[in-house]
């Protein structure tokens, strides 16, 4: 075997980390590299349905994550308009 094979070819349990447990930023950008992957196309149609179903698990956790930031902005905005009512 050559001397620069790195690892042993079997992923830890963490080496594919669940969406649910990145930030925004970490599934957005693990999105934008499958979708550059896919883009490829050079993968048999078993690889390419695995990173598609890892696209779309990536996509729903930034979903998830945008919608609770806006409902942070909303209800940061109605406590203002709340406070600036109480002081008139």
């Amino acid at each position: 075997m050559a001397d620069n094979t790195f690892g042993q070819g079997t992923p830890n349990a963490d080496a594919i980390p669940d969406p649910s447990s990145l930030s925004y930023e970490q599934a957005r950008d693990e999105l934008v590299e499958t979708v550059k992957i896919l883009e490829l196309g050079q993968m048999s149609l078993d690889e390419s349905l695995k990173y598609w179903e890892r696209g779309e698990a990536l996509a729903k956790r930034c979903e998830v994550l945008l919608d609770g930031a806006e409902k942070r902005i909303e209800q940061a905005l109605q406590q203002g308009s709340d406070d600036e009512e109480q002081a008139e």
